[in-house]
């Protein structure tokens, strides 16, 4: 079952990331786009886009707490609790992906195009910290 459980965790994470990654790239256009119905095309991707990322997430995270707490999966390593912090983050990128939606729905943007290019990057870093954490454990 144990198996089952991370192959499961995997997926979710790697499609909530999926997400992640595209969500931003969307706003990169619509900072750049100067056509109504392009826009309109782009904030509707995006909003459907954040709605299926954020029902992605909650299966990743209980998958995740599941491993953690129902098989001891790295309980008390400091790799772990280093891990769980990103986590952490992680969710409140995309908490920030669906605040800056709604500034831009409303007409409120007030960051350039270059501004959410390297915010398209904070994602790319998180997995990899997290990969290395888990995969490597360099703080057992």
């Amino acid at each position: 079952m144990y198996d089952w459980i991370k192959a499961l965790h995997i997926v979710f994470i790697a499609s909530w990331f999926a997400g992640l990654f595209y969500l931003p790239r969307i706003y990169v256009n619509l900072a750049m786009e100067t056509d109504t119905a392009a826009t309109e095309r782009l904030l509707l991707m995006a909003g459907k886009l954040y709605r299926f990322t954020t029902i992605l997430m909650f299966p990743a995270l209980a998958l995740g707490l599941w491993l953690w707490l129902g098989y001891g999966m790295g309980q008390g390593s400091t790799w772990m609790h280093l891990k769980l912090a990103l986590v952490v983050l992680v969710v409140g990128y995309h908490h920030a992906c669906g605040s800056l939606l709604k500034k831009i729905e409303q007409g409120k943007n007030t960051r350039s195009h270059v501004w959410y290019r390297w915010f398209n990057e904070v994602p790319v870093l998180l997995l990899f910290a997290i990969v290395i954490l888990v995969v490597v454990k360099p703080f057992q």
